[in-house]
């Protein structure tokens, strides 16, 4: 990416040769402008929580607009502050969210039951039944799930369900009116077939089957979105849509989108892992693995989802519904007794001093445990979590130790899941790694190292996360139309166009944390018991 000079940047931003990237994530919508060069523009973000109401994670449909808003007003603002135009349109939209999840709406529109997302885990004994059905694992996130486990559990509001969809979906169908969905957003619904890069029909019939046999008269293929790669023309955005991104009336209708696409694609296109051998790991609320594969895996693991590049190419994708917000809430609290001191810091200069002691601890921890458990674990079989801190008397407690115990908390159970692609014979040349976990330099990378026991390359664009990712298949939507991009696929394309340029620091498994690490995996594992007896015992 070469960055251009302020007077081609307001030229670009006022005649609108830009994109625009929107993603919903778990604790924030956030918004990033980049140039015709991909360079990161402008960028605005808003704070949002998911709530537990009747045993549901959720959010409404009032904070999601309230969010997009807030952040596309942020980014405005800053393009004005930072080069002196505010933009009135753009040369692309894309919109991306957290996967998997149901939002079910009606003939008219509206929604049947509160959105649940991925973080619920209350749809095993559908997930099961169809993973046998299917001989392929339907983890209990995936919409298909939903929908089945509310079938057997013969909710009232299955027969009026007209349109099933991702919230990166749903956002777009309102701003565009078309209802569909990138490939790697909709591999999150429903098995792809890598050959038509559409739903696997064999297994919409399977399901339809299903279905029918429990009484609900819901037909898949009538209710899911339509499925486009990278590069498809996904709609533009409408006079509704213009006014829901924009309430102040700046922006103009008429802008091309992208295909919405999911938090995991665009962790893939933001780390440039859209290639065969070539994974991502992306660390937030959760954690996930993706690599994409050479060829199909052998058996079905309940651990591995496959799903798919936003090109359709197939990934092995490890998910953990458990990532860094048990560090995060240590980390405040470590912030509160600054403070208490008299000593008050920045939550992100104290997240970093608690990071950076890390690497001074002993390399298992030194006989400590750390669940991050808040919700439930698929991959270690826990359907609800209780987060744990746990030592024995002859364990040595220390910031340090402390503080890499909570570190390799966080990747432990993603370990799990890799052990079990390991046993595949997958192969992986490097992990890029992004996410705020990774923006203190070398701590999570190296320990991640030690984790995965691959190289962990950090770029330049780590930082930039979804919302800089999405704008870039904006970007590349915007290139496949005006023929810019030529015959290029989306993995040529971000190669030669986006990260030709970009720096990576590339950290190697140490031999000393790779065995440390072994040793605190080893004492994770068999300590799961505690954790499952916390749950029994806690309500």
């Amino acid at each position: 990416m070469e960055h251009q000079d302020e007077a081609q940047i307001r030229a670009a931003l006022t005649e609108g040769r830009t994109a625009l990237g929107i993603e919903l994530g778990s604790t924030n919508i956030k918004a990033s402008l980049i140039g015709p060069d991909q360079a990161p523009l402008a960028s605005g973000s808003h704070a949002w929580e998911n709530e537990f109401v009747d045993r549901v994670w959720t959010y409404s449909l009032d904070a999601v607009w309230a969010g997009v808003q807030a952040a596309v007003a942020a980014v405005l603002a800053d393009a004005e502050q930072r080069h002196g135009v505010r933009p009135a349109t753009v040369g692309a939209i894309g919109v991306s969210a957290m996967m998997h999840g149901y939002l079910a709406l009606d003939e008219g529109g509206e929604l049947l039951v509160p959105f649940r997302t991925w973080r619920n885990t209350s749809t095993g004994p559908a997930a099961a039944e169809l993973t046998e059905a299917l001989a392929f694992n339907v983890p209990l996130r995936w919409s298909v799930a939903h929908l089945y486990q509310a079938v057997l559990d013969d909710e009232p509001h299955v027969p009026q369900i007209r349109f099933l969809t991702t919230l990166a979906g749903y956002v777009h169908w309102r701003l565009t009116g078309e209802k569909v969905l990138g490939v790697g957003d909709a591999s999150g619904m429903f098995p792809i077939d890598p050959v038509t890069g559409d739903y696997d029909a064999g297994m919409l019939a399977t399901v339809d089957g299903l279905l029918s046999s429990h009484g609900a008269d819901v037909r898949l293929a009538d209710v899911l979105p339509g499925v486009l790669p990278a590069g498809g023309d996904a709609g533009t955005l409408s006079e509704e849509g213009a006014a829901l991104l924009d309430p102040s009336g700046t922006l103009r209708a008429g802008v091309p989108l992208c295909p919405p696409e999911g938090d995991a694609g665009t962790g893939m296109v933001a780390t440039n892992a859209v290639a065969p051998r070539t994974g991502n790991v992306s660390a937030g609320t959760s954690i996930f693995a993706m690599v994409v594969l050479e060829r199909a895996l052998e058996r079905v693991h309940h651990e591995i989802d496959v799903v798919t590049t936003p090109a359709g190419d197939p990934v092995a994708m490890v998910h953990c519904n458990n990532g860094a917000s048990e560090l995060g809430a240590w980390a405040g609290l470590l912030g509160e007794l600054a403070a208490a001191l008299g000593h008050p810091a920045e939550p992100a200069e104290v997240f970093g001093a608690l990071l950076r002691s890390a690497l001074e601890g002993e390399a298992d921890g030194g006989g400590l445990l750390a669940y991050n458990y808040l919700s439930g674990e698929p991959i270690t079989g826990l359907e609800e979590g209780r987060p744990l801190f746990v030592r024995t008397p002859g364990s040595r407690l220390t910031l340090a130790n402390f503080a890499r115990t909570q570190v390799l908390g966080v990747f432990a159970t993603l370990s799990l899941g890799m052990r079990v692609l390991a046993e595949e014979g997958v192969a992986v040349d490097s992990m890029f790694a992004h996410g705020g976990l990774f923006r203190t330099a070398g701590v999570a990378q190296r320990l991640l190292a030690a984790a995965t026991g691959a190289p962990v390359a950090v770029g330049t664009t780590a930082g930039e996360g979804g919302a800089w990712g999405i704008a870039v298949l904006a970007a590349y939507r915007r290139a496949v139309a005006d023929g810019s991009a030529g015959e290029r696929d989306l993995a040529t394309w971000l190669a030669e166009e986006v990260f030709a340029d970009v720096t990576l620091v590339v950290v190697e498994p140490d031999a000393d944390d790779v065995t440390g690490y072994a040793a605190y995996l080893e004492r994770y594992t068999a300590g799961l018991a505690i954790e499952r007896a916390a749950v029994e015992a806690v309500h």
